[in-house]
């Protein structure tokens, strides 16, 4: 496949890094020539300096006979243009656009992005995605990491083993035994910096980073089984009231099971925005880091921090301050990678990683076969593929153990017939089922493989 990427920054970086690492033809068009000469030095991709919407840019980038264009560079406007050149000109068949603003977002303007419009196949919106990642933490916050899957019906989750976990020490498939009825497996073990998908006699130890795919259902047993507690949010001190912010305590508002939530905002106009906005969610205007306004908010009555300004250390500090005035739990937003080793020692319980969630929609969108969600993990070291099974598939009519699936692989959770079951080795993957596959970075393009229909299906 023929890519052009428009943007070299952190989630340009990203999703060509993984598309050069599965052998397709990848060119990266940035202004600056210092990124791309670093995306050039690193990665198998080729690299052109210049604006992205200019058509004799593309062309030099080889948008005559590309098939898909992704334009994330820091400007709406110039990925709207980017879009509409690469349609009108190139008529490049996919065009994927990540947009900030959230003018451009409103449910009533849809009709924008129409082929006889402003051509964008896909809009990926980084507010939204992180907001949703945001409350996703909170819904289950024993967890690091989580992620849904499976019309909702599956999450999962990243969990921290302590010293105190009871099933320590144990091979997985004891634990298998020992839990017949729990619908989860663990797909993935973090152990010294190293990502693996672990085999059934693997054991896990104190200090382990695992990733569990759960059934909804199951996911209070799971926590449990782990060591870790489930109490229910009831109270979340938001700070930061922008977009993000803003998303999270409206989507609160909305819940049934009511969860109250105080929002600070040190922006004046963004503070007043907020208060407008939200119906039953007081907005106080000040510092996050300010420990009297901390107080005003009832920090050490609430169940969690979601610290979410447009600053990683004003982030990691208010999250800090908050813990030490008893707040039990503690979520941040890092855009900087290199301070995610910080989140250990500064006792920050989870974060969101802004780069990760949009790399994650906009893969969702490139993977091949009927791909229906992608969930990257850590720093791009795997994904979490759900796709169908379709007749032409390699693993259609198969029984688990009977299907070639790289070592780097494992299968956490099936749907048949809309209900979502914990694979055993004997369970036939059939036509129209609907999978959920881990793999290590290096597994993803032998994964699709797997999922990939033959050229006879059209």
């Amino acid at each position: 496949m023929k890519v052009i990427i428009c943007g070299a920054g952190q989630v340009g970086w990203q999703i060509a890094r993984h598309l050069s690492g599965e052998k397709n033809d990848v060119t990266i068009v940035d202004l600056n020539s210092d990124l791309i000469r670093r995306a050039t030095d690193a990665m198998d991709v080729q690299g052109i300096t210049g604006h992205a919407s200019y058509p004799d840019i593309l062309e030099r980038a080889g948008a005559r006979d590309a098939d898909m264009i992704i334009a994330a560079t820091q400007s709406d406007e110039v990925n709207m243009v980017t879009c509409q050149v690469a349609h009108s000109i190139f008529a490049i068949p996919r065009k994927i656009a990540r947009l900030r603003s959230q003018s451009y977002l409103t449910a009533i303007y849809s009709d924008l992005y129409r082929r006889d419009h402003m051509p964008i196949d896909v809009v990926i919106s980084p507010e939204r995605e992180v907001a949703e990642a945001a409350l996703q933490r909170i819904a289950a916050p024993a967890a690091f990491d989580t992620e849904s899957f499976l019309g909702g019906q599956a999450q999962l989750l990243g969990i921290t083993l302590e010293d105190d976990c009871p099933v320590v020490n144990t091979p997985l498939r004891q634990l298998t035994d020992l839990f017949s009825t729990l619908r989860a497996v663990v797909v993935g073990v973090r152990r010294e910096g190293t990502l693996f998908a672990p085999d059934p006699n693997d054991q896990l130890f104190p200090e382990d980073q695992i990733y569990v795919f759960s059934h909804i259902e199951d996911v209070n047993r799971t926590l449990d089984i782990f060591g870790k507690s489930t109490k229910k949010q009831e109270r979340v001190v938001i700070i930061g009231g922008g977009n993000v912010g803003l998303a999270v305590a409206q989507s609160l508002e909305k819940r049934e099971d009511r969860i109250r939530a105080k929002v600070i905002e040190k922006d004046r106009a963004r503070a007043e925005t907020a208060a407008d906005a939200l119906e039953r969610t007081i907005v106080l205007h000040g510092d996050g880091l300010d420990v009297s306004l901390l107080e005003e908010a009832n920090i050490e009555r609430a169940d969690a921090v979601l610290a979410v300004t447009d600053d990683d250390k004003t982030n990691l500090l208010a999250a800090v301050r908050a813990k030490l005035a008893g707040c039990p739990m503690a979520i941040v937003l890092v855009n900087d990678p290199s301070l995610v080793p910080l989140m250990g020692p500064l006792d920050i319980d989870a974060y969101i990683n802004p780069r990760a969630t949009t790399v994650s929609s906009i893969l969702r969108h490139i993977r091949h076969g009927r791909v229906r969600g992608v969930y990257s993990i850590g720093d791009a070291e795997a994904e979490v593929l759900e796709a169908q099974v379709l007749s032409t598939s390699p693993m259609a009519g198969k029984r688990v153990q009977d299907i070639d699936f790289p070592e780097g692989a494992l299968i956490g959770g099936v749907m048949k017939g809309g209900k979502v079951i914990r694979p055993k080795g004997d369970t036939r993957i059939e036509e129209g089922d609907v999978v959920a596959i881990f793999a290590l970075a290096a597994d993803v393009r032998e994964v699709e493989r797997l999922l990939q229909v033959s050229i006879d299906f059209f």
